[in-house]
């Protein structure tokens, strides 16, 4: 995968930021070297390694806990985009 400018722009949108050119370009070859290496990882042989891996029975879930929660109304007072209950995001599903 190749990161050009049409990527940083998309990123730029969805994430509600505006970077200046010098941003971009840092942005660009960080996002480029990180998918370099983790694209390394396709390489490794892991022919021989097991598709679970077993956790010797051991119940890994918890039970479910009712703990109190934050002010909904102080979450949402510096809220760019909101209604009266939640925050309003960009779409970043296609």
């Amino acid at each position: 995968m190749q990161v050009d400018d049409k990527l940083i722009s998309y990123l730029e949108e969805l994430s509600c930021f505006s970077l200046c050119d010098s941003e971009k370009t840092r942005l660009a070859n960080d996002l480029q070297k990180i998918i370099n290496g983790v694209s390394k990882l396709l390489e490794l042989n892991t022919d021989r390694m097991p598709a679970e891996v077993p956790y010797n029975n051991v119940n890994i879930f918890r039970e479910d806990e009712v703990l109190p929660s934050f002010d909904r109304e102080l979450i949402l007072k510096n809220a760019p985009v909101k209604n009266d209950e939640y925050f309003i995001a960009p779409k970043t599903v296609e």
